[in-house]
């Protein structure tokens, strides 16, 4: 290892990391983790596949004409893109410097890639810099990109050069790329807090108790009225909520947080006190009162804030349960088919239908009425009838994951994705919808979901047991991620009980 004295800090620092990662001097190329598929989904999965045009139309004049590399990697530094002439790539290939390799510190040491990094800043390392010899005569810049949603580094840019042709000064470009892509990042991540908002403030803002609305990444982006300084905390940040735990908000004060599909709804204490005394839901109507808005009565949704907001959560194994306006709700198996059915159609439902839906070629209207009967003595009037449908906005994590996938978002479907729809139930039209949303996870998460989202849906119930996710996991996952040994426990397991 080299001599650490009269060198940069970030570079002593860096080689006394390589070190104790055992990297040799000697290496002669950074290891290949991926192969031509696996890179493919890995780019298509990635956040910054969209923006791909932008960092190279503003490389290019680098990395096309002054026989500079344009290299992209992702969080742990595989390297999913590269652009220059063809001088430098052959070059370049001769290192490792290319789609599938991976430039670590922990790989093939000090490095502009691994430094960037390891420090979270835009780095530059210069010749001899490098642990590698091999490297020695390479020159680097390199700036990480970091999501402004989840604020953790996705990736990394870099041009890359042989020592005579690469200015120091170039550190500074690949800074100002990276600050242009994280900017690009942000106006996505602001359209996306923008849709929840007109989504599901307006029912906000229509209850009579404050509540604050919450990304699932802990971002506040909005507030119910009724409490003073709720509106000032949007734009800060809480820890990730999860269905039903308490979160500190930003006062110290402990809130629940109430699922609402990709959002959360986090509750103070007041509401929750207000709730075990008993008070009803704020918009709740009860049996027999007249409809909030006309509109309802031709069967399209109540105006934004003039109705309830009913939050159904019935994927995975659990008891499925729902909340008007917060308030929660215990359902039976039958009464949650219908309000999924209702859900799936906000236009309504003649009982002949709502009945063939349950109960297939056996159903009649008059085996629906009774269940229709108890469930409005429980929900008030916001179960209409002719046609059955739902007079209030509804957030249900089924619709949502259906939506997801249907914008491309794979990693945010799986996330909220934790198990089949009602797998309890034996009505027809719900065991189509489960069978169906669960088929086009299952197939988007393992074309194009990326090793992340693949982990997360092999953790769901019908991923356990999916052996060709596990195969394509061992296939995705990089040498020496924690994750592999897992993968191939169970994978083994598997095999075994099909002998």
């Amino acid at each position: 290892m080299q001599n650490v004295l009269a060198v940069r800090p970030a570079i002593s620092e860096s080689w006394r990391r390589s070190e104790s990662a055992g990297v040799d001097a000697g290496v002669r190329e950074a290891p290949l983790v991926f192969d031509r598929d696996v890179v493919a989904d890995a780019r298509q999965a990635h956040p910054l596949d969209p923006h791909l045009p932008m960092l190279e139309g503003l490389l290019r004049n680098v990395a096309d004409e002054t026989e500079h590399l344009m290299v992209i990697t992702d969080d742990a530094g595989h390297v999913l893109w590269t652009q220059g002439p063809p001088g430098v790539r052959r070059d370049a290939d001769r290192i490792g410097l290319t789609e599938g390799f991976r430039w670590s510190e922990d790989s093939v040491g000090t490095n502009g890639i691994g430094l960037a990094l390891a420090t979270g800043r835009p780095e530059f390392v210069y010749a001899a810099e490098h642990v590698a010899h091999v490297l020695h005569r390479w020159s680097c810049a390199a700036a990480p990109i970091t999501d402004p949603d989840s604020e953790q580094v996705v990736g990394c840019i870099d041009v890359s050069a042989t020592v005579e042709t690469l200015h120091p000064a170039t550190v500074a470009l690949v800074g100002a790329a990276a600050r242009l892509a994280e900017s690009r990042l942000e106006n996505e991540m602001r359209q996306r807090d923008e849709l929840l908002r007109e989504r599901l403030l307006p029912h906000l803002r229509g209850l009579r108790e404050p509540g604050v609305l919450v990304t699932a990444t802990g971002r506040i982006i909005g507030a119910g009225p009724g409490e003073p300084g709720l509106a000032g905390w949007r734009g800060r940040r809480v820890p990730v909520p999860e269905s039903g735990g308490t979160v500190a908000l930003p006062d110290g004060r402990a809130a629940v947080a109430e699922p609402l599909g990709e959002a959360f709804l986090l509750r103070p204490p007041a509401v929750r006190a207000r709730r075990r005394q008993g008070a009803p839901p704020a918009g709740a109507r009860s049996p027999g009162r007249a409809p909030a808005a006309s509109g309802a009565l031709s069967g399209s949704p109540p105006a934004a804030g003039e109705g309830p907001l009913l939050a159904l959560s019935f994927l995975g194994d659990g008891r499925p349960h729902a909340r008007l306006d917060g308030g929660p709700l215990t359902l039976s198996l039958r009464h949650a088919e219908i309000l999924a059915l209702l859900a799936l159609h906000p236009r309504g439902l003649t009982g002949d239908r709502l009945a063939f839906y349950l109960y297939g070629d056996d159903g009649s209207p008059a085996t629906v009425r009774p269940e229709i009967h108890r469930l409005r003595q429980q929900f008030g009037d916001i179960v209409r009838a002719r046609p059955y449908r739902l007079d209030c906005a509804v957030e249900a994590d089924f619709l949502t994951v259906r939506r997801l996938l249907d914008d491309g978002d794979v990693a945010g479907a799986v996330r909220l994705y934790t198990g089949e729809l009602l797998p309890g139930s034996d009505a027809p039209a719900i065991s189509a919808e489960r069978d169906e949303l669960a088929v086009r996870l299952r197939r988007q998460a393992l074309d194009r979901g990326g090793a992340d989202a693949l982990w997360t849906y092999a953790q769901t119930e019908p991923g356990r047991c999916d052996l060709e996710a596990l195969e394509r996991l061992s296939a995705v996952l990089p040498p020496g991620d924690s994750r592999l040994a897992a993968v191939a426990s169970r994978s083994d397991r598997l095999l075994n009980d099909d002998l």
